[in-house]
């Protein structure tokens, strides 16, 4: 059997090939993939660092070997803290370490997922950019004396009104092109929206997610995406620990100490529950009662994450159980009671 490891950028891979204890290395380019994966045999196992082109290693070489680890970097800091950083010896400590079957694996996604999940973030810098142009034309309005709300900027009939200002050329010019390239942004979005809304109804539990109230649907998709197959969770506080949703952990003899959340994996899935949540507090009295009773005794932002987290929670077992919610209301003022199917999970 051979045990093979792999360094890999984005122009060039460093192989390194462990068998009978004997150590042999080889360099090839990205682009000589097919080379490599002639050389592969049945017989193979394979650890590949997780990198941004991983999944393109991953899926060439995944039936042509025995098994395939895709290394998780953040667990296996023998690389990242090595004092002897080669490229050689990076793959020969991956091949060594998977001959021992100690390397921490990283989480490969779908191409399907893969691909929304890069849609979405995609859209969500579009809608960062019109943001940013926004808060540059009233701060721009502001420099000339002019006071307008913020809020009158959120549509484009709003905007236009901002060239009735009194302004001189070089600002008039400058919010002529501010204005034109937040409405060319504007359709860009929708276009996005468009076809995460066609590709992300064919997730598996695309109905069920964005059946809870406070999830829309480019949030079920970017959870989705990010959550691939629910069973890879052995329970809900595995998958808030993926998202960096529990908090940090010190305990050291007769001391514990409980920190702030470890923010560790896909932020815009963070920031995507806490507007959710923000959301579904205004739907579901139980979710605002819990929310309320935190922020009473602890603030707005420890209430709101923690909202975030039960949120999490909410969305693990509807994928677990098949679950569709229908019975959620207009507004908190008009709840009634929950049924007992709903009211377990919260």
């Amino acid at each position: 059997m051979r045990y093979i490891g792999l360094d890999l950028h984005t122009n060039q891979m460093t192989i390194c090939y462990l068998e009978d204890g004997e150590y042999s290395y080889e360099t090839l380019a990205v682009t000589e993939i097919d080379t490599f994966k002639s050389r592969l045999l049945k017989t193979d196992e394979l650890a590949i660092e997780a990198t941004g082109n991983s999944s393109y290693v991953y899926r060439h070489c995944i039936d042509l070997v025995a098994k395939l680890v895709v290394v998780n970097t953040m667990q296996f800091k023998v690389i990242t803290k090595s004092c002897k950083k080669t490229d050689k010896n990076d793959a020969k400590l991956l091949a060594e370490f998977l001959s021992k079957d100690m390397l921490p694996r990283a989480r490969v996604k779908s191409i399907l997922d893969d691909r929304l999940h890069s849609l979405v973030d995609s859209r969500n810098k579009f809608i960062e950019l019109r943001t940013q142009l926004k808060n540059k034309i009233h701060n721009l309005l502001n420099r000339c004396g002019i006071k307008i709300k913020k809020t009158s900027l959120t549509s484009m009939k709003g905007l236009k009104r901002v060239l009735d200002h009194e302004v001189d050329e070089l600002v008039k010019f400058e919010l002529e092109q501010m204005v034109a390239e937040i409405e060319s942004l504007n359709g860009r979005v929708d276009q996005f929206d468009s076809k995460i809304a066609e590709f992300g109804s064919k997730l598996p539990g695309f109905e069920n997610v964005s059946s809870i109230k406070g999830i829309g649907t480019n949030t079920a998709v970017t959870l989705l995406s990010s959550i691939g197959d629910i069973n890879d969770f052995a329970d809900e506080k595995k998958l808030a620990a993926y998202f960096g949703l529990v908090p940090r952990v010190n305990n050291s003899n007769e001391t514990v100490n409980h920190g702030r959340i470890t923010k560790k994996g896909d932020a815009l899935v963070r920031k995507s529950l806490l507007q959710c949540a923000l959301i579904a507090i205004k739907y579901n009295r139980k979710l605002f009662g819990f929310y309320d009773k935190i922020k009473t005794k602890r603030g707005f932002a420890k209430a709101i994450v923690a909202t975030a987290r039960k949120l999490l929670t909410i969305v693990y077992y509807t994928l677990k159980n098949g679950w569709y919610f229908t019975d959620f209301v207009k507004n908190i003022r008009e709840i009634r009671p929950i049924g007992k199917r709903n009211l377990g999970i919260i």
